[in-house]
């Protein structure tokens, strides 16, 4: 009996199947698992550890993602001090741009050492920049270096005077959280 047959004859909920190319078979994932135990324990463990693999990948991708917007939102606040206390209000656009661009490899610098065209030239295979590929440690440190440039700015520090300071406070913040983040494992195992 075709699967399309057994769903119209058992009026069977919950089971969808299509013909065709891009057809198949398909339910709840409730209905998969109980199907699955009745198969085989053996395959049922193995969907569910499965499974819950997936969901932890999912849970840190989330946590990732979530400090990257926090780290996003902050970048605000950054660039609202560099367009209130480094901008003139004569520049073109473009020199605009390169001002926000210098300022932000400010914070890259003292982040990673390395300026955004430098990441891009070293990972021409890569997407987007440095940041999407920065750890949660990192996110974390980024958002708290932007906040803290932001206020240098408006206490018009120069920017060499900045970029030491921010880089020193990212040794100590990378070092510090890094620590609790061994911790944190070191109690798990």
């Amino acid at each position: 009996m075709s699967p399309q047959k057994w769903i119209n004859s058992t009026n069977a909920m919950g089971f969808v199947s299509k013909s065709g190319r891009y057809g198949g078979t398909f339910t709840h994932k409730d209905i998969a698992f109980k199907f699955a135990s009745w198969i085989s324990v053996e395959f049922e463990l193995y969907i569910v550890k499965e499974f819950q693999r997936l969901k932890e990948e999912e849970q840190k991708q989330l946590g990732w993602n979530a400090k990257r917007e926090l780290a996003k939102i902050n970048y605000h606040i950054h660039t609202d001090a560099i367009k209130t206390h480094l901008i003139p209000k004569t520049l073109t656009v473009l020199q605009t741009s390169l001002v926000y661009a210098n300022e932000a490899d400010v914070l890259n610098m003292a982040l990673f050492g390395i300026t955004a065209k430098q990441w891009r030239d070293e990972n021409p295979d890569k997407k987007g920049n440095q940041r999407d590929y920065a750890s949660i440690n990192q996110l974390i440190c980024l958002s708290n270096l932007e906040n803290i440039n932001a206020l240098f700015i408006e206490q018009n520090i120069i920017q060499q005077k900045r970029l030491e300071q921010l880089n020193q406070i990212a040794i100590k913040q990378m070092l510090l959280l890094e620590e609790i983040t061994q911790r944190k494992y070191l109690k798990n195992e």
